[in-house]
């Protein structure tokens, strides 16, 4: 069996999890997730936690099967404590701020990139050079946070650009320099 998969799911106070068929809801203090799981797996409450187990060893249920935990764990953890990406941007003159919830950014355009937060995400801008995208949705906050890197990733010559926090960015060396 999955060693992730048998692993069980350890619910922090406040945090309810229903499941009804094959919908899993998880309510919290900072909202509610739902999630449908595969027919082929089973997913049970009990004593304050939360178990997954498979009806099979085909294939594809053992791949499911590790996963599916992995992504009520994920739940438990968002409708608790919540996820966030920390953005820098890096280069002269680019710069982010708050326009009502909306992030304005001036990336070396002709114009500013403006980005309206999806539900369920919160940008919140601590200087003009550091973004922070904040959810409860992991899956989301990841994809939001790459969508903003997007409108400028980092280049190799001077590393201008939107990076992810401790990102690394390899540098290339450029021109080799003047004719002998």
């Amino acid at each position: 069996m999955s060693r992730i998969g048998r692993k069980a799911i350890a619910l922090p106070k406040g945090v309810e999890v229903k499941v009804d068929g094959r919908r899993v809801t998880v309510k919290g203090a900072k909202g509610t997730l739902e999630m449908n799981v595969m027919p082929e797996i089973s997913v049970a409450v009990e004593d304050g936690n939360v178990t997954v187990a498979r009806g099979n060893d085909d294939k594809a249920t053992r791949a499911a099967h590790g996963m599916t935990r992995a992504l009520i764990s994920n739940m438990v953890q968002g409708v608790n404590e919540g996820f966030q990406k920390t953005l820098e941007i890096v280069g002269v003159g680019y710069r982010a701020q708050m326009q009502g919830k909306n992030l304005v950014m001036s990336l070396g355009f002709s114009h500013q990139v403006e980005v309206a937060p999806p539900a369920g995400i919160e940008f919140v801008c601590e200087s003009p050079i550091k973004i922070i995208v904040r959810g409860i949705d992991k899956q989301l906050v990841g994809q939001v946070a790459s969508d903003v890197r997007a409108h400028r990733p980092p280049e190799p010559y001077k590393g201008k650009g939107i990076r992810y926090a401790g990102e690394y960015v390899i540098r290339k060396a450029g021109k080799a320099g003047a004719k002998k």
